[in-house]
């Protein structure tokens, strides 16, 4: 605060809203914790299902699903949101109970599927990306790896509160990699001592972000991370693909799908480019299986009439060196 007297500065107001935030999410996961995992998932649906739903994000999320689907129905799209709607609710719940999350035991509540793979990958000694997606209950990827004994790193956005942050690292390390890499430079050097190390690191790489490349995704481009695309191409790391489907309540199959295959060629950033390409087509692929069990309220792209900063160009140049001809599904590739 500042002298006596004076006005509180914005950073006692600042922290005065982080310790009401942190209050209110600590008092909801006290609430959950109240329940078995499969009670306090359900009630988590049906908050999705009935209070979220009817929130003003419903409407980005549906708009966002006629741009994606056109040949969707309404009643088809509205069904799928509500699906949405309910699996965040159900993973907010699950908060609460991520330690019951595992792939062991006699009723294990993640199942695995494409794990051929992984061993093929571990068997090379290269380092592995795995790229996923907010897929159902999207902290299962690293968690299930873990427990499997793939030795990592996963890869997070802090949250903004620094309270809830602590408290969602510490949930991480105790249930999944004992190493949580935040984004930054510092993130970055250990990314990197991983890969080297022929070890692992697991990315969410779905979301918009400001510093990335304009890439196509569902046919119209979308700031997309360069990060997993320009590491595979430096340190020749495999790139896995992994989707996550909830199954029936707090159970769930993770699905590692084949490598990305990609040869670099004499400009790297157009493989970067190329190579982003073709991960947003992984992701897309997976999304386009079950389509409610990706989480449409990000603002993935851009709003209409406004052009990517990085299209406005050298990517679009990058595109087209590549040999890359977008269609209205925006699959193919040439």
């Amino acid at each position: 605060m500042s002298a006596k007297g004076a006005t509180p500065t914005p950073r006692f107001f600042r922290k005065l809203g982080y310790c009401v935030e942190a209050a209110v999410f600590f008092a909801v996961m006290g609430f959950f914790r109240l329940f078995p995992i499969d009670a306090a998932s359900a009630l988590g649906g049906l908050f999705g299902r009935s209070i979220l739903y009817h929130t003003y994000l419903s409407g980005r999320a549906r708009a966002n699903l006629a741009a994606a689907f056109p040949e969707m129905t309404a009643a088809a799209r509205e069904l799928a949101l509500r699906e949405m709607w309910d699996n965040l609710g159900r993973t907010i719940a699950e908060y609460a109970h991520l330690g019951s999350m595992s792939i062991k035991g006699a009723h294990p509540r993640i199942a695995l599927a494409g794990m051929e793979h992984v061993e093929r990958a571990v068997e090379s000694g290269k380092g592995i990306i795995f790229i996923s997606a907010h897929f159902a209950n999207w902290e299962l990827l690293s968690f299930a790896a873990a427990q499997y004994g793939v030795e990592g790193g996963a890869v997070y956005r802090p949250v903004n509160n620094p309270y809830i942050d602590r408290w969602m690292v510490r949930q991480r390390q105790a249930n999944g990699p004992a190493e949580q890499i935040a984004k930054g430079v510092q993130g970055t050097r250990r990314i990197f001592t991983r890969l080297r190390a022929g070890q692992a690191v697991f990315m969410l790489v779905d979301q918009k972000t400001n510093e990335g490349v304009a890439a196509p995704f569902f046919g119209r481009d979308a700031m997309t991370t360069p990060a997993p695309a320009a590491l595979a191409l430096k340190l020749g790391a495999v790139l896995l693909p992994v989707s996550n489907e909830r199954l029936n309540g707090a159970h769930f199959r993770l699905t590692v799908h084949p490598p990305i295959e990609f040869s670099a060629g004499s400009d790297h950033a157009r493989d970067v480019l190329a190579l982003t390409f073709r991960i947003n087509q992984a992701i897309e692929a997976c999304v386009r299986r079950r389509p409610s069990q990706w989480l449409w309220i990000h603002r993935r792209w851009p709003k209409p009439g406004e052009t990517p900063r990085s299209r406005r160009g050298k990517d679009a140049q990058a595109l087209a060196g590549a040999g890359i001809r977008v269609e209205r599904d925006g699959s193919s590739l040439i």
